[in-house]
């Protein structure tokens, strides 16, 4: 048998307009993709919350779902949401079998953004329909949080005759269904990673740089700076590119290093890092003159 063949969907006037939902991990993701279901019309019946954080993000998001174990979770509902961290999922996959729980025919769903479906290898040979619906939102695990889900992308992985029923989840919780490949699952997660989470260790490196410097307020003197090259970099690709390395100006980013290793030795190395990627993207989108690169990555390269 194919481990990655899966029973073909019931037909929509075979199912039930409305499912039963489980949720495995009241986390921050989890209980917000629970009320985002519960909002469209399917009922969170179970979910497992072990800290007392989860525990109280259950009772007042997910009012009327019993607190239970995973195997219990996922025996009461029809489409199982698995929102565990990462190194958790493929264990939590293989036990659940192990242990004998039915899943045949229920919608097994995680949101993992690393892994695909073939992570849920376990539960599909036992009969399950499986699913990666990848919410692409950072959460606090705050009440505002299910606003959030208005319009952002998920990405979806499945295999293909699931694919109508995965759109259609993601749409109902507010979402824009993105199809990303099983074999380019990592690297779509890896450049999600590098965006947003990179993206706050430079905003934070600014903003302790700017204190040291005697700025009061980083934040609100980077908030329109950060926000106009955030809206360039998304609207225009290099061509949004403004500072130092855009203009060739070899001898600014030479005192920067030398100021910086006094500040933040760690911060040099990122700095000379971003530095030579956007000179080569530069001189690549032809921004940069040759001979106005080969100063930079002298100076780069001294660094």
């Amino acid at each position: 048998m194919d481990p990655h063949a899966v029973p073909s969907p019931a037909a929509p006037e075979d199912r039930p307009a409305r499912l039963s939902v489980g949720v495995v991990g009241a986390g921050r993701v989890g209980a917000t993709l629970g009320s985002a279901l519960a909002l469209a019309g399917h009922r969170v019946t179970a979910a497992t919350a072990v800290s007392e954080a989860s525990r109280r993000r259950a009772a007042e998001r997910l009012p009327g779902a019993a607190l239970a174990t995973p195997q219990e979770v996922v025996a009461a509902a029809d489409l199982v949401l698995l929102t565990v961290p990462d190194d958790a999922l493929p264990e939590l996959a293989a036990g659940l079998v192990v242990t004998g729980v039915p899943v045949e025919g229920k919608l097994i769903v995680h949101t993992s953004g690393r892994y695909g479906t073939r992570v849920l290898d376990p539960v599909t040979r036992a009969g399950a329909l499986p699913l990666a619906l990848h919410p692409v939102m950072t959460f606090t695990g705050r009440p505002d949080d299910l606003n959030r889900l208005a319009g952002i992308s998920f990405g979806v992985t499945s295999p293909e005759p699931l694919r109508p029923v995965a759109e259609a989840l993601v749409v109902e919780m507010g979402g824009e269904p993105v199809w990303i490949p099983e074999e380019r699952r990592t690297l779509y997660h890896a450049a999600l990673a590098g965006g947003a989470n990179h993206l706050v260790t430079l905003v934070v490196e600014a903003m302790d740089l700017l204190r040291a410097a005697g700025v009061d307020d980083p934040a609100a003197m980077l908030g329109p700076l950060l926000g106009a090259a955030l809206d360039n970099g998304l609207r225009l690709g290099m061509s949004g590119l403004t500072g130092p390395v855009a203009r060739g100006d070899a001898g600014t980013v030479a005192g920067h290093i030398e100021e910086l290793a006094k500040v933040s030795p760690e911060g040099v190395r990122a700095y000379v890092a971003m530095a030579r990627l956007t000179a080569d993207r530069a001189l690549a989108a032809g921004l940069l003159k040759p001979e106005d690169a080969e100063r930079l990555l002298e100076v780069l390269a001294d660094s």
